[in-house]
């Protein structure tokens, strides 16, 4: 019999400009906020190292057990970008697992079921997903308050599970051919 280390050992190869991953207080759970590469860049020299990714998922959340996703939550460029994100992450989500993600090139929110797990998505091209998913959640700052950084992902999840997303349900194969051409918006110092 092999063993399988647990599912946030095994993406940490994707993980990119990392805030923290760490375990969370709830038992047998891990949290990680930063990005998860979706498509890696091109090998750059003869050693292996890569260039830059060519695709990440912005501002992760990403709360899971040893073997399942039990939370993700995101920022997708385009909704294109979604099979490249299941072909990583697919065998981890069930019906257990919950996933928001914000994406730059829909027009209008919607619900899709993706290898058995509740998919959001809902339409953002600038903004911060903590701070959407908090209001979403009804928490404010002092909810938060003497936490540390995997026990307020558990937390936030805890507030969403409560949340009743009153979004048409379809499929990803409907919404790919309804896309948009909105890009990010980025705000700050050029």
């Amino acid at each position: 019999m092999t063993f399988a280390p647990p599912l946030m050992a095994q993406y940490k190869p994707l993980f990119f400009n990392e805030n923290f991953c760490e375990d969370a207080p709830a038992g047998g759970l891990q949290a990680y906020r930063g990005e998860f590469v979706i498509k890696e860049g091109e090998v750059a020299d003869a050693v292996g190292r890569r260039k830059p990714p060519q695709n990440v998922l912005k501002q992760v959340i990403l709360l899971t057990s040893a073997d399942k996703i039990k939370f993700l939550a995101g920022s997708l460029d385009e909704l294109q970008e979604l099979p490249m994100l299941v072909e990583k992450i697919g065998p981890a989500l069930d019906t257990d697992t919950l996933a928001i993600l914000f994406t730059v090139n829909i027009d209008s929110p919607f619900i899709a079921t993706v290898n058995g797990a509740k998919f959001v998505f809902i339409p953002m091209v600038q903004g911060m997903v903590w701070t959407e998913l908090s209001e979403m959640a009804g928490l404010e700052k002092g909810d938060f308050k003497g936490q540390g950084a995997a026990e307020k992902v558990v937390t936030l999840l805890e507030g969403l599970q409560d949340t009743a997303f009153k979004y048409p349900e379809t499929t990803i194969d409907t919404m790919m051919g309804q896309t948009n051409a909105n890009k990010r918006t980025n705000h700050g110092a050029v």
